[in-house]
This record gives structure tokens, sequence and C-alpha cells, in this order.
């Protein structure tokens, strides 16, 4: 469904009105198309707590934005006004983004050079630009360098809630840089338009040999449940643009779709009951030779308050969204049918994150799925190399929020930080960044996909 109120807000009369009214005017965002598919403008390099180890000029470079770099000094003595530095030229435009290396700093004076940095700056960055600060892992043996390193995170959302005109602010924890050049390339590119107030860790994995940026799942093979429409529609086709053969799993009852789906993508239609006891076994029998990604997307909702709620409309939810996710994996790791370097993204909810009237099951079914996540990474990983994250959507654009109540609906669109729902294929892009050969480092994470909702952490 059209969101009316953005297509008002956008012209000269419902900018004046709802200004007057001091109502929500939310941005236009820029997503990824094939005809602009980055940001354009200029990137801005700052650096914060002192020289860092990080080896991070190569990498911005590869983004493809022209960088300009600068530093920043706490104040000192009695002038307030903060000392950051850049070498951009005179009379440039405002970058279109902002990354700030601030893994150095440790107490609570380099901390005020986050400050010094970003102040001068902030109000500049173009629309629907981005921010991403670089903060080090936690040090569990200093705890002055842990409680400004975990301060970053309170820095960073809060300024995502403030900063406004469709830009971004997100939190990347890292060691190497190179590691983390896919978050890194996915955060300052159109595709991760409604990703804001992440805390994003990031292993120290580089990738192994070359990466294919253009299609970096030629050659591979990913299922994706639940993919004969909405969101797992969109993750296919995304997937699919990335190089992969994609396998549209869903329901026997929409066979027509997921046949409809996989044909103008040039995959392969599979219809089984996710449910099914055997649905991992059946899988592996139909994928004899293995497949590289795995995305979990199936999902129902069967809302009723608890009192109201009888056995099988809580049996119902728990079975699609959890149990089938567990069955299904334990299944297809133990065939080995994944094969190494392969990738797991499940799809959880704010509603797991955060709690919703009325969703007591499919709130604990989604919070199911981030436990399994994080659980199951490391041990995914150690035995047999494959990662496993989940992306956590907000209101997003479907048919099933279209059916919403009008209030609720609208009340589901603004309360986050960019004013407004996000589509399907802000669910996909994510998706394929955790998919992604290059994101070897990511690992169990799960990811807001909710333009920084209002809700929950």
């Amino acid at each position: 469904m059209a969101d009316r109120y953005l297509s008002f807000t956008a012209t000269a009369p419902g900018r004046f009105l709802t200004s007057r009214l001091g109502l929500p005017q939310p941005a236009a965002l820029r997503r990824w198309t094939d005809e602009r598919p980055c940001l354009e403008g200029r990137l801005l390099h700052l650096t914060a707590g002192g020289p860092s180890a990080l080896d991070l000029a190569p990498v911005l470079a590869r983004t493809g934005l022209p960088t300009t770099t600068g530093t920043a000094s706490a104040p000192t003595g009695t002038d307030s006004t903060p000392a950051g530095t850049t070498s951009a030229p005179a009379g440039a435009a405002g970058p279109v983004a902002v990354v700030l290396d601030a893994t150095g700093v440790r107490d609570v004076d380099t901390l005020a050079e986050v400050h010094a940095a970003l102040h001068p700056v902030v109000r500049s960055v173009a629309a629907s630009g981005r921010v991403v600060v670089l903060g080090a892992p936690l040090d569990a043996r200093d705890h002055h360098q842990a409680a400004v390193q975990h301060a970053l995170e309170g820095f960073t959302r809060s300024l995502g809630k403030e900063i406004g005109r469709g830009r971004t602010v997100n939190l990347v924890r890292l060691t190497d840089a190179s590691a983390a050049e896919s978050t890194l390339r996915f955060l300052l590119s159109p595709k991760s338009a409604y990703v804001s107030g992440q805390v994003i860790e990031v292993g120290a994995e580089a990738p192994d040999g070359p990466v294919d940026w253009a299609l970096p799942l030629l050659g591979r093979t990913a299922l994706v449940t639940g993919a004969a429409r909405g969101i797992g529609a969109a993750v296919a086709e995304t997937l699919a643009r990335d190089g992969a053969h994609v396998v549209v799993l869903d329901v026997p009852q929409a066979e027509e779709d997921a046949r409809r789906v996989a044909a103008r993508l040039g995959g392969t239609a599979l219809t089984l009951d996710i449910t099914a006891a055997d649905a991992g076994e059946r899988i592996a029998a139909e994928l004899p030779d293995g497949l590289d990604v795995l995305i979990h997307n199936a999902g129902i909702t069967r809302d009723r308050r608890l009192v109201n709620m009888p056995a099988e409309r809580w049996s119902s939810v728990l079975d699609v969204n959890l149990a089938s996710v567990l069955r299904t994996t334990d299944a297809l790791l133990a065939k080995g049918a994944l094969r190494t370097g392969g990738r797991i993204v499940a799809t959880a909810s704010i509603a797991g994150l955060a709690g919703n009237a009325g969703q007591t099951n499919y709130g604990a079914s989604k919070a199911g799925v981030a436990g399994l996540v994080r659980s199951l990474a490391p041990h995914a990983l150690a035995e047999h190399g494959v990662t496993v994250n989940a992306v956590a959507p907000g209101f997003i654009e479907t048919k099933m929020t279209a059916a919403v109540p009008l209030f609720l609906r609208e009340a589901g669109r603004r309360m986050n930080s960019l004013a407004q729902g996000g589509l399907p294929v802000d669910v996909a892009e994510t998706t394929a960044w955790l998919a992604h050969p290059a994101s070897g480092a990511v690992n169990g994470q799960v990811v807001r996909v909710c333009g920084q909702s209002l809700l929950g952490a």
C-alpha cells in the first residue's frame, strides 16, 4: 500500500502544512537502482582518539567515493569551540558520508574528540547521507576503555534519532578494516537506506582471495523459504541480482506463485511444508550438490492477546517461525548440505526484541530466532565454516501490514527515526549483505531493518 502521507509531505502545500502543525516530514529515501548504484558525493574520513591502527584508507578508496580526511582534538582552555579540521576544498558541498574512526578512544577525555569531530560537520551531511562510527571491541581488562567504547552506542543511537533528512547513523566495532569491507560498503551505499541506529560487531576474518563485488554470489546456490511473495520474493530477487541460483521454496498452496518467481529469476521452485519433520532431509535430497546460502524467511502471524489465545494459535506460529528453523538448520548442517563458506540468515522481528501487544506467540518465536543465531553462530563457524545471522524487520510495507487498521498502521510507519515504513527490498538488501562471501567476519549478529524504530533497543 502506498504511503500517501509521505507523498503529501513531498509537495509544497504538504511541507507547509505539516511544518505549521509540527508533524513529521519524512524524506524520500535514496535506494539502490541499476542507474544509481552508489551514493553521490564525497566521503569525509575523520579520526578521534589519536592515530588509528586500522588500515582504513584503501578500504574507503574502494567504495568509489572521493575521500577527504580530517582529525579532531578535544577543546582546551576556556574556548569551547570544537577543534575539528578537515582537508575538504574551500566551498565544497557537504559530504554524502562521514566515517569517524573512534577505535582509539580509551577514556572520557578522548571521548570528547567524537563531539569535536562531528559537531562542525553533521549539519552539512547531504540528505540520505550516512554517518558510520567505528569503535573497538570492549576491553574486559580496561573498564575505562570499555565504558567509553560502550558510550559510542548511546551516542550513535541518539544522533540517529536527531539527524533527520533520511540520513542514517550506525556503529561498527572492528579490529581489521579489510574484514569489515563488505559491511562498510553496505552501510556507505543506498542499499542500507532503512538501517540506522545499529551496532554491528565484525570479527577479524578477512575474505579469502579476490571478491567479485558486482556478482558476489555467482556460481552459488541460495534457498529462500517463504519466497513466493512479499519479503521472501524480494530476497530471492536480490540474491539473483547478485548472481545466485535461487531455489524458491514455499508451501504447496503457493506453488503457482513460487514457479512464477523462480521462472522470472532463472531459478528453481520447490514446494513443501517447511514444518514437516523431514523437511530438512527433503531439501538436502533435492539439492544433492549442496547449497551456499540458506535464508529462513517463512513466517506467519496468528495474533490474539494471551488471555484469548487458544493453544493452536500458539503452536502454529511457534512451529512455522521457530521449530521449523531449528529442525531444518540442524538437518542441513548434519548432512553437510551447507558448503564451507556458507551463510545462514534467519528472519527475526522487532516484535521479538521489543515485544508487541497481541503477539506473545509471534514475539516468542522471533526472540527464539535471535537466541538461535547467537548460540549457534560460533559452533556453526567452527565446525562447518558457516556463519549464522538474522535480520529483524520493523514496519515493512507488505500486504500483511496493509491490512492493519489505519491508526495502527500510521503509528507503525511514523514511530522510527526515518518516519516511514520500510520496503521489502530493504530487508532483502540487508540479507544479501549478510549472505555475501566477503561477510565471513559478521557472525552471530541480529541486525534490525526498522528505520531505527522507537520501540526496543
